[in-house]
């Protein structure tokens, strides 16, 4: 057999998000939303536990604190309870609380466009305050979820483990335009394709550019 011809980094990416724009083109965030309060409380909710069951409970939970100065006075145990079945629900609930106080105190209510602002907010990291600029205010973004940080490093995209260093290296060779898009689609990916366990590498239309089935094959 043949041996594989080696190609670029920059040819590989440009290969990769190729295919990803076309098995996913309609790649989207999961989490219902209709403003971006909704989808930072989502993101935060979404926290260890699935977007599926976050979805179960925001209607009612939106429909009853429908601005940041309603989450901020709700009743903490009256909350925990609301949002009990998405796990952690003590501190989700304490992090709400306390994000949508200082929404109140030092933005009048609004959700900040920036990653400073977001990221000092309780509950509220770089991936969460990467899921609202990308998919609320159109921002570059990249999203370093746990199919981010599983996907990315078995197609050999980058070496870094950590969040915050994979979202830096990863910032440097995709396309801001390209970088939300990217990011909804590699978590796409992930829950169909390359999930934790059992990668369906035989099916996957990414194996011919994949670090992880190179090594296995």
């Amino acid at each position: 057999m043949a041996a594989k011809t080696k190609i670029s980094k920059d040819h590989k990416v440009e290969q990769i998000l190729a295919l990803l724009q076309k098995h996913y083109p309609d790649a989207r965030c999961h989490l219902n939303f209709k403003n971006a309060l909704e989808l930072l409380i989502g993101t935060i909710l979404a926290a260890q536990c699935t977007d599926a069951r976050v979805n179960l409970v925001t209607p009612s939970l939106f429909r009853k604190y429908p601005n940041a100065k309603a989450f901020a006075d709700a009743d903490e145990e009256t909350l925990q309870d609301e949002i009990r079945s998405t796990g952690f629900f003590r501190n989700k609930a304490k992090s709400i609380r306390h994000c949508c106080q200082a929404l109140v105190a030092q933005y009048g209510g609004e959700v900040p466009s920036d990653m400073k602002s977001l990221s000092a907010l309780s509950g509220v990291g770089r991936k969460t305050a990467n899921v609202v600029l990308g998919n609320y205010y159109g921002k570059p973004a990249i999203i370093v979820d746990t199919h981010m940080l599983r996907v990315a490093q078995r197609l050999g995209l980058t070496k870094e483990t950590d969040p915050t260093r994979m979202e830096m290296s990863l910032l440097k060779i995709i396309p801001d335009k390209q970088q939300t898009l990217f990011s909804n689609r590699i978590g796409e990916h992930g829950r169909t394709i390359c999930q934790a366990r059992k990668p369906k590498c035989e099916e996957c239309f990414l194996k011919d550019l994949c670090t992880f089935y190179a090594k296995k094959s």
